[in-house]
Formats: C-alpha cells, sequence, structure tokens
C-alpha cells in the first residue's frame, strides 16, 4: 500500500505539467472588417535581379516577321524557348543586341531599353515592340506550414497571403502575427516581421512577394512552451520508471 502511494505521488507531477490553459488561436486578417478592409490595390512592378530567367519577345510591324523579326527572338529548343540568364553581373547576353543591363530594372524599362537598341543609332526594326516576361518565378516558404518548401508563382504577382495558402497555411502551432520575409535586392539583403491579423498588412512593401523571396513562419511560444513540457514529462517518466523498477527489486530482494 506504501508503494502504491509512493507512486501515486510520483505521478501528480505529470498530471500538472500537462494540464494547460487554452488560449486563443489568432486568426488571418483578424483586425479587418468590411470598413477598415477598404483600400487602393497596390500593383508593384517587381525588380530583375542577378539569376532570373527572362523570356523576350520581339516584333514589328513588318510584313514578312519570319524575316525580319525572327532574327532577334530565340529558336525553340525541345518545345520551349531557352529564355535569357541574368548573370551575376547583372547582365543578359542578347545572341544580336550584344550586353544588356537588366538587374534593378522593372520589365517595362528592360523592354524600353531593347526598343532603343533597336531603333538607335541606327533603326535595326520599325516600331517594334517588346514582351518581357519572367520564367523562373519562385519563393520559398519554411517553418509552421503545412508543407515547406519552394512555391512556384503561377503567374508574376504572389502576395504573401497567397504564398501560404498554396504552402498548405500556417498549421495551429504557428505564429501568423510574426511571420519573416527575407528579400535580396541589389546585394542587399532586408529581413522584415508581418503581421498576418493586421489590416497592415496591405500597406507593407512586402504584401506583393518578389522572386527569390524567403518567408518564414516561427513558432508560437505555447508550442515551444510545450515541446519544453514533453522533454520534462519524459524525464520524470524515466525517473518514476527507474524509482518503480529499483523499489521493485529491493522489495523482492528484501523478501528473500
Amino acid at each position: 500500500m506504501k508503494f502504491t502511494r509512493f507512486l501515486v505521488l510520483l505521478a501528480l507531477p505529470l498530471y500538472f505539467i500537462s494540464c494547460k490553459p487554452m488560449q486563443k488561436i489568432p486568426t488571418y486578417l483578424e483586425q479587418v472588417n468590411d470598413s477598415t478592409g477598404r483600400g487602393a490595390v497596390r500593383q508593384s512592378q517587381l525588380l530583375i535581379q542577378k539569376n532570373d530567367l527572362l523570356s523576350v519577345q520581339i516584333s514589328s510591324l513588318s510584313t514578312k516577321p519570319d524575316i525580319s523579326d525572327a532574327i532577334y527572338n530565340q529558336q525553340v529548343v525541345g518545345g520551349t524557348v531557352p529564355g535569357y540568364l541574368v548573370d551575376n553581373n547583372g547582365n543578359i547576353e542578347h545572341h544580336r543586341l550584344g550586353l544588356i543591363k537588366a538587374e534593378g530594372l522593372t520589365k517595362d524599362q528592360l523592354a524600353a531599353e531593347f526598343k532603343k537598341r533597336l531603333t538607335e543609332p541606327v533603326e535595326l526594326m520599325k516600331d517594334p515592340s517588346v514582351i518581357i516576361r519572367f520564367m523562373n518565378m519562385k519563393v520559398t516558404v519554411l517553418g509552421e506550414v503545412g508543407q515547406q518548401g519552394l512555391v512556384t508563382v503561377p503567374g508574376e504577382r504572389l502576395t504573401i497571403l497567397e504564398a501560404v495558402g498554396l504552402a498548405g497555411g500556417i498549421n495551429e502551432n504557428g505564429k501568423k502575427s510574426n511571420v519573416k520575409v527575407v528579400r535580396e535586392v541589389n546585394g542587399t539583403r532586408e529581413v522584415a516581421t508581418i503581421d498576418l491579423t493586421s489590416k497592415a498588412v496591405f500597406d507593407s512593401p512586402y504584401y506583393t512577394l518578389m522572386q527569390n523571396d524567403v518567408l518564414i513562419v516561427e513558432a508560437s511560444g505555447q508550442k515551444q512552451k510545450e515541446t519544453e513540457q514533453v522533454r520534462t514529462m519524459q524525464k520524470i517518466s524515466f525517473g518514476v520508471s527507474f524509482i518503480a523498477v529499483a523499489a521493485t527489486l529491493i522489495n523482492i530482494l528484501t523478501r528473500n
């Protein structure tokens, strides 16, 4: 009987450690309602970065584009167009127009540079039209989400909420109020903290993501406490088991 009471007393700490108060889990845009959520949609253009792969399509008003335009466009290889890679110096090497600075420009600005090369100082093409597209748009989502890893951008605009959604959403252990965005622009690394429960998220320059951004969803303090509790309970359980075995052996030996 004494031995049983002894084990019960040892088990009591496990019970109290495992008991924790229920905490309210914040939701996305918790501070937004029909009136406070209204605002102008910001349509910021992406800046071209090193290692971007760009599609460049050039056309003109020529009646024979297969002759005049084709020489300025890449040939299809294996059913796809290879694209132009922005090198470590921020340039692309066009097969006809040579080296063109691309890093730090928007698509429209780079298209304007192409048009300038095609019309000045010699008019190589009449009224050229240049369409530029990103071919390798992606971001990385890490931490407390449904599925970590690379997220391929279906178009050329991705918001932080869309990226989280494509990654399976933030799980119950993640901090929606403390999502970090790591961004590299023109050789400079920036780290911002975004609160996805606040209406201020729409005004953040990080609401619309850039290619190669990294999102990190940190674990909540509650999860960290739970992890520590689990470790403590494991230690106590091991101690209780060890004491129980030792007490049993001692009881058997003393009887003999």
